[in-house]
């Protein structure tokens, strides 16, 4: 899919119902849900006997994301799966997205193609359709609004409110190399800044690299549990670190937590890299956030189900509430499991 067109562009000339027009023109429908995609004043999705699961999610300029060194295309892709990753988080089935972006005038139409490009590339990989949203001016530089739209039968849907004590709390993947890679990258722009005429030393550091700029949503773990006839109990995304992520579901479901260190998946490179930087791995994969791994509870009567599946691994298990949120450590000790991620209102 390529754009047809000269880069630099003036967004003026084409006008907003213009630029709509050509950012969607390779827009495919894939879902026999989907009625009516962009073009009307509403897309009209049809979900039958579904339940219907509907996320959001804002990224701002200078908050979110740096453009710095964060290519447009990446941008676009990264801004989708944070999305779907939710939607998978529900044990749902994701199918529709709306965009909506506000733009200033530094920005060349060939600039929102790579970002919409990216956008469309998520979609095709994960069979969503885009069906709308919106454009707007900002004085602020660049922020992206996507909502997500997905479906599952009621039986199907998995809350965070669902843990029970004795479960196994489970993760997918590895943690903490999204928050590695962006310090590499944070690491770079700094001596740039200090001398623009060195390149960046980013030689080996691809998986964490890939980790922050184009992260993946684990359909494939959705798929894995209807495989093997597992029903979690409780889900999230790590977005914001394995600890909040993991208190986030005992408060609401009223249930306490033993937590081991040494059972924690981490990649490593993201070990090493945090070893350079002179920081613990542990506390990297406990708060940087931004893996979108998923973290789920699973019945104890399950685990023969999943003692031998590679694609996660069983970090800890439910306790009675009384018992309190606990990281047991390495060396044995006991330690109180705290929020300490990322908190979208800090400065």
């Amino acid at each position: 899919m390529d754009f047809d067109n000269t880069s630099d562009t003036e967004l003026s000339e084409l006008g907003e119902f213009g630029l709509i027009k050509h950012l969607t023109q390779y827009v495919e429908l894939n879902q026999s849900s989907t009625i009516k995609g962009v073009g009307d004043d509403a897309a009209v999705i049809n979900n039958g006997d579904l339940e219907t699961v509907i996320t959001t999610d804002m990224l701002i300029e200078g908050v979110h994301f740096d453009l710095t060194y964060v290519p447009l295309k990446h941008l676009g892709y990264k801004s989708v799966i944070v999305n779907l990753s939710d939607i998978y988080a529900m044990n749902a089935e994701p199918r529709q997205i709306v965009v909506s972006i506000a733009i200033s005038n530094r920005f060349k139409l060939g600039a929102l193609e790579e970002l919409y490009q990216g956008m469309l590339l998520a979609c095709k990989k994960h069979n969503v359709d885009l069906v709308g949203g919106d454009t707007t001016s900002s004085i602020s530089g660049l922020v992206i609004n996507i909502t997500a739209i997905g479906a599952a039968k009621k039986e199907n849907i998995v809350y965070r409110n669902g843990a029970k004590e004795g479960n196994l709390l489970c993760v997918s993947g590895d943690l903490g190399g999204a928050y590695m890679g962006l310090q590499i990258l944070e690491r770079e722009k700094a001596v740039f800044k200090e001398n623009p005429n060195l390149q960046p030393d980013l030689e080996g550091k691809d998986y964490i690299l890939e980790r922050q700029l184009k992260p993946e949503a684990r359909q494939d773990i959705i798929n894995l549990f209807k495989k093997i006839n597992v029903q979690p109990t409780s889900m999230i995304d790590v977005s914001d670190g394995l600890s909040s992520e993991t208190l986030h579901i005992c408060s609401q479901s009223k249930v306490g937590i033993d937590l081991y260190e040494e059972k924690i998946p981490i990649d490593p490179l993201t070990f090493n890299t945090a070893l350079e930087f002179n920081l613990d791995p542990t506390l990297c994969a406990l708060s940087g956030g931004e893996d979108y791994e998923l973290l789920f509870t699973i019945d104890i009567n399950d685990y023969e189900k999943v003692k031998n599946i590679r694609e996660f691994t069983v970090i800890g298990h439910i306790t009675n509430e009384s018992k309190g949120y606990n990281m047991i450590a390495k060396a044995g000790t006991v330690h109180e499991l705290k929020a300490q991620g990322w908190n979208a209102l800090n400065k």
